[in-house]
């Protein structure tokens, strides 16, 4: 006869996932965010519609079939010489966590 915790498994898993998804937000703006607040085996991307939010994430994205569609977008769309200099991903923010969330 075991104890189950079914409800308390779920909510650690929420706890992480949030954990992980605080993380990977750093929402400020370009000119306070240098290469230094990026740790080593990470980079920062930009995502956003209207105002650019900056995400910090592991390079181990990069091999991730999900993540490299997201990337040939923004190859479609800004091609390699972006006005901005750092790696912009052309979608919304919710649909950046969304992947990002699958990809953890």
């Amino acid at each position: 006869m075991g104890i189950h915790f079914p409800a308390m498994i779920l909510q650690r898993k929420k706890v992480q996932q949030q954990r992980s998804l605080n993380r990977l937000h750093s929402c400020s703006n370009q000119a306070t965010n240098t290469t230094a607040d990026v740790p080593k085996g990470h980079f920062a991307v930009y995502v956003g519609e209207t105002y650019m939010h900056r995400f910090v994430i592991p390079i181990s994205f990069l091999k991730k079939p999900l993540f490299q569609e997201l990337l040939k977008k923004a190859e479609e769309e800004f091609g390699y010489d972006h006005p901005t200099g750092g790696l912009t991903i052309p979608c919304s923010v919710d649909a950046f966590l969304n992947v990002t969330a699958l990809l953890n």
